[in-house]
């Protein structure tokens, strides 16, 4: 795993990244436990807080919110294509993780009040990660106030969706399942196998300067998170090139450092 490091050293701008076998608890990470401007990873914890709110009974899934042209945001999605009309909270849900559909992520926050969002992201355990504010048309410069997380607290996101511990296991694998057809592959997944890159879960993100993957790789050898975190890139091509060359780092290390044995997961987290 050391080449991982070794090679960011050697690469312009700012990295954290955290590694874990599921399986063994082998975690391998560094800078880890910065923080970091989150971007559109910040939709992994919303999600889980947004489910946790619907086994609370606070919301409901099939609940119904209006989308005005006040509400559009432009950037990534597509509601912002369409005109005025009720979307359900599971619909905007999918929009914000298969397409980070900005104009659904805000609705849901309104929904739950950043407040609650916070709440429920102190009471899954991820220490350094804040909600500050909603989106933002397309991508802009970093301002004074960003959502906040670190490499850490993301891969945590995805070891308490893998245990089914702090939602229910059907929905702890309903958001996994969501997330293996997020339609961002072109940073971890980029170099992964077919039979592999469509059986990761993932949530990308990205700012000026910035450039962000998180992923729960599920291969036969095994269950496995990484988290890569960016900061102060000369510019985002840059940034997404390095993180494509480290998931095939990543990829490598899978094939030849773990050995195959019977996935330990129920079929309900295959698609």
């Amino acid at each position: 795993m050391k080449e991982i490091k070794r090679y960011l050293d050697n690469r312009l701008g700012d990295y954290s990244f955290c590694f874990e076998d599921l399986s063994s608890n082998y975690v391998y990470a560094h800078n880890e436990n910065v923080v970091m401007t989150a971007a559109g990873c910040m939709k992994l914890p919303i999600a889980i807080a947004l489910l946790k709110c619907v086994e609370n009974n606070s919301i409901s899934l099939i609940d119904k919110v209006s989308i005005s042209d006040v509400d559009m945001v432009y950037g990534t999605g597509i509601i912002h294509e369409f005109g005025e009309r009720e979307y359900s909270i599971e619909e905007l849900m999918i929009a914000m993780l298969i397409q980070s559909d900005n104009t659904a992520t805000n609705k849901i926050i309104d929904t739950l009040g950043i407040t609650n969002i916070n709440e429920s992201i102190k009471d899954m355990g991820l220490r350094n990660t804040q909600l500050n504010r909603k989106t933002t048309d397309e991508r802009q410069i970093k301002g004074d106030i960003e959502n906040l997380s670190t490499s850490a607290d993301l891969s945590k996101c995805w070891r308490i969706l893998y245990a089914g511990d702090f939602l229910n296991k059907e929905n702890s694998y309903k958001l996994i399942n969501i997330l293996k057809r997020q339609q961002i592959k072109n940073k971890i997944p980029f170099y992964m196998p077919e039979n592999i890159k469509y059986n990761i879960a993932n949530k990308s993100g990205d700012l000026e300067g910035v450039e962000n993957d998180t992923a729960l790789i599920t291969t036969p050898k095994g269950n496995f998170t990484f988290t890569i975190m960016s900061k102060n890139l000369p510019n985002n091509i840059y940034g997404t090139v390095t993180i494509t060359r480290i998931g095939k780092m990543v990829r490598d290390i899978i094939a030849n450092h773990f050995y195959y044995h019977e996935l330990d997961i129920t079929s309900d987290f295959i698609l």
